[in-house]
């Protein structure tokens, strides 16, 4: 297998990047001997990152890392004490012309605009880390959050980590159900949500659904709301405030001293089965990671990205353009509204320098052709980075040829919720080619391995990691052996990530899919368990299976077999009530393709369902040895169906 690279450093190209001066400055040649170097002595790179990083901290620490509890919980920066939110904003202030710089641009679909300096948002963060704590909220409590990308989410999420809090971020997509599970798993002492929020062209209503979700739960006591559409809305008396509230007019606080290895953030992804794993982040940690980045350190700029707050991007977004004393640009809506070059206009405005998209936007975006782009000038573009799933060649070439001219690159990168950061990546130091990655990220010891634990070159193998690493999830909030039995009990010592990827002889990497049965709709991550356990609840299905199959937009989205309970007949009407179910209770973004039913679903000879079987037949692929299959003819009545 062969990788054909289309864009190529220059060395003017490579002198204008801060990580090459820094190669040169550790004394190494390359960013593939420096690469060796952080992984061959993970705690003396990690020191010269975070010195580099300029950290302040209100106790110095000891030891970079102390592995005495093995790979799986490593601590970071022993001894050592600081507050991520405080080394967001307060550190800044003694700059005057960072403190007076914007920190936050935000833009709502109908276009209006508000801007706060450093200066502002701490002061405004000081006030509600006051009025927080009036509430009762103090270090260690879990404070949920279910917000759009409004100023007030980076002001709740920078007050609530001040005094030493933990919040819960929620996908502001999701429907009930799946904000019911995250809120009762961290136990959340409070809730911090809008009325309702913009996006093309509609109001969507947001404190209705929150409400249905706390008659699921009973560890919430306190609701504060922003009133962003200034609707009529149900409130409950007691519990209930208006943001207005927990704005105290006290605008000096001091941040909470924390350990290095404290949490900051539970955020929550889906697995194969089960709840939702709630992936839990340290403040030591996740400041040096996020002032890192790529280690292209390069301060101010203008920068956004197209996220959710939800999702892993949405925290990295807030954390990483204060961490670097940028200006983080929020927008609050649909990226092709009123019109097709929103985008692109936001860029030309706002003289954005880095945009980060998903794949499953520029999908989106190519139907339009180049016309939308050619409106506006986006010269102020430096760098245009991607994640969330694979790129599909046709979409990466249109965003390099059309979009960008072949001028700059498209820094793609992978990591995942748990990782708190990047496994693999394109450095502008290396030639890159369309929708692969050049690079493993410094500090990372990734790996292919076959099913014998063995390293594989253009050979499909697991993505493992067979060191721990900075930003490394500390296990999953309050279940330990799930963490250990999810990642952990493959290979000794060895993180087995669950992507299917390929390494060519030239260095180039590719992530084929999910070696497991998670989906990825958009970017966003689904486990099966979490759509099926929805369906069986109507009293019409026996049993259900979820796939995931692709799709031209979304990059793959769910479908669903069911098995029908006695004096049931599968019409129109009973699949229909069965996709309203899953769409009200997980969202919209979620809904299901197509839901079919089958007389039986294939197993094994102990009930497990075999997805895998059901997906070949979807695609009419190979599925591979199925030897161990109880009920063969399953499969023949499933291309029945589907046909």
């Amino acid at each position: 297998m062969s990788t054909k690279a289309v864009w190529f450093p220059t060395e003017e190209t490579m002198k204008e990047s801060g990580l090459y001066s820094w190669i040169k400055e550790l004394g190494f040649e390359s960013y593939d001997e420096l690469y060796e170097a952080s992984i061959q002595d993970i705690p003396w790179f990690w020191k010269e990152a975070e010195k580099r990083a300029n950290i302040e901290w209100f106790q110095p620490y000891h030891q970079v890392l102390d592995l005495s509890k093995g790979n799986a919980w490593p601590s970071w920066f022993v001894g050592g004490k600081l507050n991520l939110a405080y080394n967001c904003l307060e550190r800044w202030l003694q700059q005057p012309e960072i403190a007076q710089r914007p920190a936050i641009i935000w833009e709502r679909e109908d276009y209006e605009v508000e801007k706060y300096t450093y200066a502002e948002l701490n002061n405004w963060v000081n006030q509600v880390a006051n009025g927080l704590k009036q509430q009762g909220i103090s270090k260690g409590d879990r404070v949920a959050i279910h917000m759009p990308m409004i100023p007030e989410v980076v002001v709740a999420v920078l007050a609530i980590i001040k005094l030493g809090a933990i919040f819960v971020p929620n996908f502001s997509g999701f429907g009930a159900d799946p904000i019911a599970k995250r809120i009762d798993s961290a136990q959340a002492k409070m809730l911090i949500t809008v009325d309702g929020f913009l996006r093309s062209g509609r109001i969507i209503p947001v404190k209705e659904e929150v409400d249905q979700a706390l008659s699921m739960v009973s560890c919430v006591e306190k609701v504060v709301v922003v009133k962003r559409m200034d609707r009529e809305i149900p409130w409950t008396e007691g519990r209930d405030l208006v943001w207005m509230e927990v704005e105290s007019g006290i605008e000096e606080f001091e941040a909470e001293p924390m350990d290095s290895m404290e949490p900051f953030m539970v955020v929550y992804t889906s697995g194969t089965t089960g709840r939702p794993k709630g992936t839990v982040h340290n403040h030591g940690p996740y400041t040096v990671k996020g002032a890192f980045g790529t280690g292209d350190r390069q301060l101010g700029g203008v920068k956004l990205w197209i996220t959710d707050m939800g999702w892993i991007m949405g925290p990295s977004h807030v954390f990483g353009s204060l961490l670097s004393a940028s200006t983080m640009l929020l927008y609050e809506g649909s990226p092709t509204r009123p019109n097709v070059d929103r985008l692109w206009e936001l860029v030309e405005r706002h003289q954005i320098t880095s945009l980060g998209i998903a794949p499953t936007l520029i999908r989106s975006l190519m139907q339009y052709g180049e016309e939308p782009v050619k409106k506006h000038d986006i010269s102020s573009l430096k760098s245009v980075v991607s994640t969330g799933e694979p790129w599909n060649p046709d979409p990466w070439n249109w965003l390099y040829e059309k979009v960008l001219n072949k001028k700059m690159p498209i820094i793609n990168f992978s990591g995942g919720t748990e990782i708190g950061g990047i496994i693999l990546t394109n450095t502008p130091l290396k030639p890159i080619a369309p929708a692969n990655f050049n690079a493993r990220a410094l500090g990372m010891d990734a790996q292919v391995y076959n099913s014998a634990g063995e390293p594989v070159v253009n050979e499909i193998g697991e993505l493992v990691l067979r060191q721990t690493w900075l930003g490394i999830t500390d296990g999953f909030w309050q279940d330990p052996e799930r963490y250990e039995e999810t990642y952990w009990n493959v290979w000794k010592d060895t993180w087995v990530h669950g992507d299917a990827v390929i390494q060519d002889e030239e260095g180039f990497w590719t992530i084929i899919g999910r070696s497991d049965d998670t989906l990825n709709v958009a970017g966003k991550r689904l486990g099966p368990a979490e759509v099926e356990s929805i369906i069986i609840d109507h009293p019409a299905i026996l049993e259900s299976a979820v796939i995931g199959v692709p799709d031209t937009l979304k990059g793959e989205v769910p479908v669903c077999f069911v098995v029908l309970n006695q004096g049931y007949r599968a019409t129109d009407a009973l699949l229909e009530e069965l996709m309203e179910m899953v769409s009200k209770r997980l969202g919209k973004a979620l809904r299901p393709k197509h839901i079919y039913a089958v007389p039986d679903l294939p197993k094994t000879k102990n009930e497990k369902i075999m997805r895998r079987a059901i997906r070949s037949a979807y695609l009419n692929t190979d599925p591979g040895n199925l030897s161990s299959m109880d009920n063969p003819q399953s499969l023949d009545e499933i291309k029945k169906v589907i046909q």
